[in-house]
């Protein structure tokens, strides 16, 4: 079984955090689905995956002040920290794998890009589910985007699981409903397509 932690770690001693196939100048769609739950800024977001994405840089701008980024990576969370310099302090950075360790939440919002189409073992995937059901409560929402099922079959040389909105849902359960989702193409730094789709699903 690979070991996650070093093999993530690996990628980001090798490239730097603009050089990885998923990084976005700006999260677009993901704002885009935040903005529409009109969250307080003093609502508990997580950002699970988030590594050095410039995500909680655009939340802390719109004056969000509870904030949580965790990443398996701390080499990503440490490029995210030296981007944000005096910032950083207004955000809590969790180091861990959320297949192994649960965050504490609860959580108004937990967003999670790229992280759960890696999750091809079925006890991962259910250790997943359970964590955010055990940390989003009723009437929160999750935002997750994960690779289509005309994406990529591979990424940062690991197999994937693509997925359809509906296929999602199923993962997820009954205790979550869809409310909406988006298609993307996400274009690399390497100037390649990637097909995503972005779920907003509402905690029952």
């Amino acid at each position: 079984m690979i070991d996650r932690a070093s093999h993530w770690e690996d990628i980001y001693a090798m490239r730097h955090a603009h050089e990885v196939s998923w990084y976005q100048i700006h999260p677009d769609t993901s704002l885009r689905l935040i903005a529409k739950l009109h969250l307080q800024p003093g609502d508990a977001i997580i950002d699970v995956g988030g590594g050095a994405s410039s995500l909680v840089d655009h939340l802390l701008d719109q004056g969000f002040v509870d904030l949580s980024v965790l990443d398996i990576s701390t080499a990503a969370l440490d490029a995210a920290k030296a981007r944000l310099g005096a910032r950083a302090d207004r955000v809590r950075w969790l180091v861990g794998d959320i297949t192994r360790e649960k965050p504490s939440g609860p959580y108004r919002l937990w967003h999670d890009r790229a992280v759960f189409h890696f999750l091809t073992d079925s006890e991962d995937r259910q250790t997943y589910v359970s964590a955010l059901s055990d940390t989003v409560p009723s009437g929160s929402h999750a935002i997750i985007a994960t690779f289509a099922d005309d994406g990529p079959e591979r990424c940062s040389n690991l197999p994937i699981c693509r997925y359809s909105p509906d296929r999602l849902a199923e993962q997820l359960g009954a205790a979550f409903t869809l409310v909406e989702s988006l298609r993307e193409t996400h274009v690399t730094p390497a100037q390649g397509e990637q097909k995503f789709i972005y779920c907003c699903f509402r905690r029952c």
